[in-house]
């Protein structure tokens, strides 16, 4: 019900976005002004994932339009949370209960820039999607720019589809893969396709990571395997007002509550799938160790993984859990990338390794992680958070990380390179938007290369280009 009421408030700040537009009410961007962007989405929650394809997105627009022709504002439910990041923007608090800020902030700005991966899917909460579709749809409402840039698309329940459809049909959603541009072009939503956008992202050097690891105890030598757990189990989320009051009054739906009037799935079935889970991954990650050498370690890339990496290693003895809460992306991604394998839960955890040609296996809820393993290749290196054979799977998974690393790296190399080229592409695609919206906008003249549409690159990442383009 709560859902509902969120969707029907949001629609009705859209309409009425419509209608004053109409009447005059508002201005569009001016010759002589910076365009200024919105950038919405699910930053400072201490999801390193959201917060790196953002720092990223920042970086490329602001290359290709140009820094003085621009002015960015980003998202954020917590700015002590996201205070390393978007240092160039101004970020603005985005609260729980979020549909009068929509109203408010969009028509400040000459456009928005929807950043959430997982934009359009009902798999993890109807909220977030609305939100997104508001974001865009009150920009659309006043002529505005309205993209959403490096989007997943996948199963909405029937009233999402059809908000999604009704309210994006005016904007441009540069998917991060075909799939999800079929299920748009189903809804009639404007699409081309891209990537995602964290693959130009250059973390701290290594010689940080390297420093992390020892001081929770590796011995600078042995081969280190990375963990990226998640509790699978407990999307999605869904807004309650009757759990929310039972909560306050009683503690009721303690474990379950996410933020404000906002609850994770749970129950007895949910726990159960979440225990097998965590149990198929420390059987299988604890026989490893036995057959070989390695020092593990579990990293929660969102402060929510804590949990769910904290009784994997309870399982394990007590292996070291690091986490979002205590590093930056910067940090964390350069410990990832000090180490020698990894198996994930989270999809960035698994791109930001990549870079630097992490050998990685993915155990995925959803069609992210199984997308990239397909686009690289890999799939035998893929395993469903609910296979009856969890265990075994990831016994062979891990062998195969441990026998086969070169081959394993080449595939992902490759891969990294398509990505950087897609990622490109779609810096062509949001030009050509501008320039559709605000034709007399001073986007730049002349040839340029595919790497000129992306931002700045480290010399690592040129590196990869030469050895795998």
């Amino acid at each position: 019900m709560m859902d509902f009421v969120l969707q029907a408030w949001v629609s009705s700040i859209i309409e009425r976005s419509r209608a004053s537009w109409m009447l005059g009410k508002g201005r569009p961007w001016q010759p002589g002004q910076k365009l200024k962007l919105l950038f919405a989405g699910y930053n400072g929650a201490c999801n390193m994932g959201s917060d790196v394809r953002v720092e990223e997105m920042l970086r490329q627009i602001r290359h290709i339009l140009g820094a003085d022709n621009v002015d960015f504002s980003v998202m954020t439910m917590n700015a002590n949370s996201s205070q390393a990041y978007f240092r160039d923007s101004t970020q603005v608090y985005l609260p729980d209960i979020f549909p009068p800020f929509l109203a408010a902030e969009v028509p400040k700005h000459h456009g928005v820039v929807a950043c959430e991966g997982s934009m359009f899917k009902s798999k993890f909460a109807n909220a977030l999607t609305t939100m997104m579709i508001g974001s865009l749809g009150i920009a659309a409402a006043q002529n505005k720019l309205s993209v959403g840039y490096g989007a997943e698309a996948g199963a909405m329940d029937p009233p999402i589809r059809k908000m999604c459809a009704r309210y994006c049909r005016n904007s441009l959603v540069i998917t991060r893969n075909e799939e999800s541009r079929s299920v748009l072009r189903e809804l009639g939503v404007p699409t081309e396709l891209g990537t995602d956008t964290a693959w130009t992202f250059e973390p701290n050097p290594v010689e940080f990571g390297q420093q992390a690891l020892r001081a929770v105890g590796w011995n600078g030598s042995t081969p280190v395997l990375v963990v990226c757990p998640i509790n699978p189990f407990e999307w999605p989320v869904r807004a309650s007002v009757a759990k929310f009051l039972a909560n306050r009054t009683t503690g009721a739906f303690k474990e379950s509550h996410y933020r404000s009037v906002y609850f994770h799935n749970s129950g007895a079935e949910a726990e159960r799938a979440y225990e097998k889970y965590l149990t198929a991954i420390a059987n299988a990650v604890n026989a490893f160790r036995q057959r070989r050498n390695v020092f593990v370690i579990l990293v929660a890339t969102e402060r929510l993984d804590a949990r769910p990496a904290q009784r994997i290693s309870d399982k394990l003895g007590g292996v070291p859990v690091l986490s979002s809460d205590d590093y930056n992306a910067y940090e964390l991604v350069s410990i990832l990338r000090s180490c020698q394998m990894m198996v994930s839960s989270r999809y960035h955890g698994i791109v930001t390794s990549m870079g630097g040609l992490v050998p990685s296996a993915g155990i995925t809820m959803d069609e992210r992680i199984r997308n990239l393993m397909r686009d690289r290749g890999q799939e035998d290196l893929l395993m469903n958070v609910d296979d009856a054979d969890l265990e075994g799977k990831l016994s062979k998974a891990l062998d195969k990380l441990a026998a086969e690393p070169e081959s394993i790296a080449a595939k992902i190399g490759r891969t990294v390179v398509k990505n950087l080229k897609l990622m490109a592409r779609m810096g062509v695609y949001f030009e050509e938007e501008v320039q559709r919206r605000y034709p007399q906008f001073p986007t730049r003249k002349g040839e340029w290369s595919w790497e000129d549409y992306l931002p700045p690159m480290s010399p690592a990442l040129h590196r990869l280009i030469e050895a795998y383009s």
